[in-house]
């Protein structure tokens, strides 16, 4: 299982790594991961607060990419002459390194451990010097030797020699000439002869036109002065490549104290990324407790927006160990329990965490959850299987320092079998005393965390006048059903209401339920039921239920039709959609009498005989014919009487 990814972690991260420039701290951003030692979290914690208070204070830091430098660390240490333009990469770090430094030096007055790290930034103000003299727009530049300046005068005297001697041919025989300007090609200084010239001036082919109507000459004139040109040139080129070999030696003879000026540029590129990132999240340091507890006041998940999110206060610990999160679909239970899970592993990696400042996270060992739909088709399991595969998977590692986050525990299987899985797991939680919060929509579980010490109900609001969930957690109560109210103000028919609001409660409505308004509604509802299920268990008493009764079968509370009365072991005959059924008396609740439900001398075979056993049963009662057989199910075998 992989909770960094389900509860998000992983997002958090890269926009972590958005923040940093060089690639090192991008690396360190993503490999980040909760602390399993509290000193050291809280001293991360420490340091992403110095941080953001630092670039608040004191502005952007001025740091670098670096990642040009890798590299060229890299051809350095196999003999590698560098370029110009990667010889100004080191430049500008070395200008970044001690503008850094200068910038930690006026962060020094905050009293901030950080700021030290300036004094661990060597200047090295030679080679910056060095550089910038030798290096200019991404060239050698003139002053880097006396030999460069010289050769370079040398060989513009001679370049305007070779050009006012071709001007001359140029003016003289305008006719023999397609353009009136002196061409370089190929290196070398040439006239643009008509071709029908071609032979009135002496000198070498350089390069014809595309066309063939132009040849490019060197007149033989400028020879020598060509020759010349190109000794200065091949001067000059060994002269810059000598000048290079000299700053690349250079920059190698100060490599160890670069390397250590890259070291604490990382460490606060990364450091600066935590701070930048606090800002944008407009979040705060969080306190670390020694205790079993966590409290967070207003907080929003880090990847919704901060305008539409609703505030989450959310406490658990002490007595209480376990939160069981209730309400309707899409009232934003799994936020809330994603927010609780990815704000404790932020804490717990010495990330500022999007709440008030007043919220405190305690240390887990491990965060473990079964979060989402985990349906596979290659590994052939089904969602419920995929449920149970990660919550076995999760009470075989956890103990009393895990946080286990498990959303809609039970779902996906029958309803009766799920809640009892879920009652089970809870227990097995308990038993581990791990912290937990678990989201579900079984009745039966709040009713279970109601009255279990140590476990504390908790519901998301939701607005029955509006029909839209409020997303905005409650402590201490539990969520109820909005499937009435919903359907009501959808305009569901008042008839067909009534007869759901009988199936669910076991009462009738008589009208109350759907003219009172939604506060009266919640508190009848609950009298209502009790009231009734007096009067059911007053009957049930002396097992007196008869043919036709329409009863609930607990705990699920099934509807069913009674088709045979109590046997000698108190077993009635229920029929549930269809199905015949033994059953004990105590799991049988009235829901409507028979005599209220059908008319007197009602024949009970036309609801649970088949057509061929009710034909047998009416010929069987005016005569015996051979081959005639009613067929008795194993549960009215037991039952026939």
């Amino acid at each position: 299982m992989n909770s960094f990814n389900t509860l998000e972690f992983d997002k958090i991260l890269e926009k972590l790594a958005e923040n940093a420039l060089s690639e090192t701290a991008k690396a360190r951003c993503l490999a980040l991961r909760p602390s399993l030692n509290e000193a050291e979290t809280k001293r991360w914690m420490d340091e992403t607060t110095q941080a953001r208070l630092i670039i608040e204070q004191t502005g952007t830091p001025p740091l670098s990419s670096m990642t040009e430098l890798t590299k060229i660390i890299d051809l350095i240490s196999i003999g590698a002459m560098l370029m110009p333009d990667q010889i100004e990469h080191v430049l500008a770090f070395l200008v970044s390194g001690r503008r850094m430094k200068e910038y930690l030096r006026k962060a020094e007055s905050t009293g901030f451990n950080i700021a030290l790290y300036g004094g661990s930034i060597i200047e090295m103000s030679e080679l910056e010097n060095e550089i910038r003299k030798c290096i200019v727009n991404s060239a050698v530049a003139d002053k880097a030797s006396p030999q460069l300046d010289s050769i370079r005068r040398q060989i513009a005297i001679t370049a305007d020699q070779i050009k006012e001697k071709l001007d001359d041919l140029l003016r003289k025989n305008r006719a023999w000439f397609s353009e009136s300007f002196v061409s370089v090609r190929n290196g070398r200084y040439t006239l643009p002869v008509k071709r029908e010239h071609r032979n009135d001036i002496s000198g070498s082919v350089i390069e014809m036109s595309n066309k063939g109507g132009t040849c490019f000459i060197e007149p033989s004139s400028v020879g020598k002065l060509q020759s010349k040109l190109d000794e200065l040139q091949i001067e000059e080129d060994s002269e810059v490549r000598r000048i290079l070999y000299a700053l690349t030696a250079l920059i190698s003879d100060n490599m160890r104290e670069i390397k250590l000026n890259m070291e604490a540029m990382e460490t606060l590129d990364f450091l600066f990324a935590k701070g930048k990132l606090s800002i944008s999240m407009k979040a705060s340091p969080a306190a670390i407790n020694t205790g079993r507890r966590i409290c967070i006041k207003s907080a929003r998940h880090p990847l919704l927006k901060r305008d539409s999110a609703v505030p989450l206060d959310f406490e658990i610990g002490s007595e209480n160990r376990g939160v069981i999160i209730t309400g309707p679909n899409t009232g934003g239970k799994t936020v809330a329990l994603k927010t609780v899970g990815l704000l404790s592993l932020m804490a717990q990696s010495g990330l500022h965490v999007p709440a008030d400042a007043e919220s405190s996270f305690c240390m887990h060992n491990m965060i473990l959850c079964d979060i989402g739909d985990g349906q596979s088709i290659t590994e052939n399991l089904s969602t419920f299987s995929s449920h149970m595969k990660n919550v076995i998977s999760i009470l075989k590692q956890i103990d009393e320092e895990s946080l286990v986050l498990l959303d809609e525990l039970g779902s996906g299987t029958d309803p009766a079998e799920g809640m009892g899985i879920a009652i089970g797991v809870l227990d097995a939680l308990r038993e581990k005393k791990c912290i937990f919060v678990v989201t579900t929509h079984y009745p039966e579980v709040k009713e279970y965390a109601a009255g279990t010490p140590g476990l504390v109900n908790a519901r998301m609001a939701f607005d029955k006048d509006s029909l839209m969930p409020l997303y905005r957690l409650e402590l201490g109560k539990a969520g109820e059903s909005c499937a009435l109210y919903i359907a009501e103000r959808l305009g569901m028919p008042v008839q067909v209401l009534k007869r759901a609001y009988t199936a669910a409660y076991g009462t009738e409505s008589k009208d109350l339920a759907f003219k009172a308004g939604a506060e009266e509604k919640a508190a009848l509802a609950p009298k209502i039921i009790k009231m009734k299920e007096s009067e059911v268990e007053t009957q049930a008493g002396g097992i007196s239920f008869n043919i036709g009764d329409s009863v609930f079968v607990l705990p699920n509370k099934e509807i069913g039709i009674v088709y045979a009365r109590a046997n000698d072991r108190g077993e009635i005959g229920v029929q549930v959609k269809g199905e015949k059924r033994i059953i004990n008396h105590k799991r049988i609740k009235l829901h409507v009498p028979a005599n209220e439900l059908y008319p007197e001398d009602y024949d009970f075979s036309i609801i649970f005989d088949s057509v061929e056993n009710r034909k047998a049963r009416h010929i069987m009662e005016k005569r015996h014919e051979a081959g005639n057989v009613i067929i008795l199910k194993k549960g009215e075998q037991e039952n026939e009487h």
